[in-house]
């Protein structure tokens, strides 16, 4: 990097709020740190993050499969609700072909106790998983990939418009990261890659 003169663009501390309400309709931690999974479609995760946008903020939910750190579901909208997170895991459905006994790690957030979504996973013969309170390791793997998008995109442009961000959420996902981003992880491989050399 020195002899290129290239430098790494560094991303910003990880800050918790503050302790929360006794929460109800939680899925115990079946996860547990064990972010390994032998076959695509046997352990997803997700989560929301927020992007600062001109004057606005934007979310993003996004459903990473634990095998390959592919991507196989995500969502946009200017409201951080239960649809945001149901549409996510709506497209995940529509590209994977999904057997009984997924399951699918989140966080404690509202959204994802709320009964709806719950119900919508439980109709998938899914089981839910959720990290401890206010433990962001739990969740990891989607943590990672949330930093590495806001180092990588979201930090290094000054979008003007909602049109200009979502494009470039579009591409940096569906094009850069799951093709083309090597991945310690994956033995430097992308998520593409490495889904077909399992295959």
């Amino acid at each position: 990097m020195r002899e290129k003169a290239i430098r790494a663009r560094n991303g910003k501390a990880f800050k918790y709020s503050g302790a929360s309400e006794a929460m109800t309709n939680v899925a115990d931690n079946l996860l547990w740190r064990q972010f390994a999974a032998e076959r695509p479609n046997q352990k997803w995760t997700t989560d929301i993050t927020y992007i600062w946008v001109k004057d606005r903020w934007l979310y993003l939910a996004t459903v990473m499969d634990l095998h390959s750190r592919y991507i196989v579901g995500w969502s946009l909208d200017m409201s951080m609700t239960e649809t945001l997170i149901t549409d996510a895991l709506s497209m995940a459905y529509g590209r994977r072909e999904v057997t009984p006994g997924l399951m699918v790690h989140s966080d404690r957030g509202v959204q994802y106790r709320a009964t709806g979504y719950q119900d919508y996973l439980r109709s998938k013969d899914c089981v839910p998983s959720m990290s401890r309170k206010g433990n962001c390791w739990d969740n990891a793997p989607m943590e990672s990939f949330f930093s590495r998008l806001k180092v990588e995109l979201i930090y290094a442009e000054c979008f003007d418009s909602i049109t200009a961000a979502k494009s470039a959420i579009f591409e940096y996902i569906e094009v850069f990261y799951n093709r083309k981003r090597r991945h310690s992880a994956l033995g430097y491989l992308s998520p593409v890659e490495y889904e077909r050399k399992c295959a």
